[in-house]
């Protein structure tokens, strides 16, 4: 039978979108309630379609969804609708890439239909830190989404203390984060290992086995490069890939408008 469920609304943001039909677009959405979901979003191209200027990239929206009997086997769910409930100021440059970036590793990381309210909540939180492009501020928002999403999908271990030994880190002496083996001291490691005080893994522990984001935020103005070389090293040892697509498209741009020329004065 055509019946349909409809479901209550829910926070979402849109994460990606992708032409389905002459009119009709695929949408990946992160939701608070159900976490990341594929909808359907009939009619969305047409040009006077109301979900052309809600279904945008870092705007928080409320839907409604259906999943119709042909659906019931699948995860993809109808969108019957979207209404924009706030959002922040528009992101550009460098942040437009920040954000982009940390879609992508929402993306990679989320199974769908495996809710996450924390890490919804992360992402709404991250978003104002992103503005300020390549501001430390910006920076150290990047780096705390990523320690928190590594540490709510439980693979970035306990950093107050060794994790082969359960002794306590010591806040003058230097670590390193190992993919395989969690906290171990600096000496003795790769030299290609990133060095972290363990002042500094003192400081984010408490923030964030807490969920405080805004902590964490603080706490990574520390040590801005090395918590980038670390970070990166663990998400990509989780998500089995050398480069995200992001950062290798960002990398390209900074790298075409540093070889133009310059215009003459």
């Amino acid at each position: 039978m055509g019946t349909s469920a409809r479901t209550a609304s829910l926070a979402a943001y849109v994460l990606h979108s992708h032409e389905w039909s002459e009119s009709s677009l695929i949408v990946d959405l992160l939701t608070r309630e159900r976490g990341r979901l594929a909808v359907v979003a009939k009619g969305a191209r047409r040009p006077y379609s109301q979900l052309r200027s809600v279904l945008l990239p870092f705007q928080r929206v409320s839907v409604t969804l259906a999943k119709t009997a042909p659906e019931e086997a699948s995860d993809l769910f109808t969108l019957r609708q979207a209404e924009w409930v706030g959002g922040h100021a528009p992101l550009s440059g460098s942040a437009l890439f920040a954000g982009f970036y940390v879609h992508e590793l929402l993306i990679k990381s989320l199974a769908r239909l495996d809710p996450h309210p924390a890490l919804f909540d992360a992402y709404a939180m991250t978003l104002p830190a992103l503005v300020g492009g390549e501001d430390p501020r910006a920076q150290a928002g990047l780096r705390a989404f990523e320690l928190m999403l590594l540490r709510l999908l439980g693979v970035l271990p306990d950093l107050a203390v060794v994790t082969s030994t359960q002794q306590p880190v010591l806040g003058g002496q230097a670590y390193a984060l190992r993919p395989e083996h969690g906290v171990v001291p600096a000496a003795g490691v790769a030299e290609e290992a990133v060095s972290l005080p363990g002042s500094l893994l003192l400081a984010l522990e408490p923030a964030l086995s807490q969920g405080q984001l805004d902590l964490t935020q603080k706490a990574c103005l520390q040590a801005l490069g090395p918590l980038r070389a670390a970070s990166r090293h663990l998400l990509h040892h989780h998500f089995g890939t050398t480069q995200l697509r992001t950062r290798q498209v960002f990398q390209g741009v900074q790298r075409l408008l540093e070889t133009q020329p310059r215009p003459a004065r």
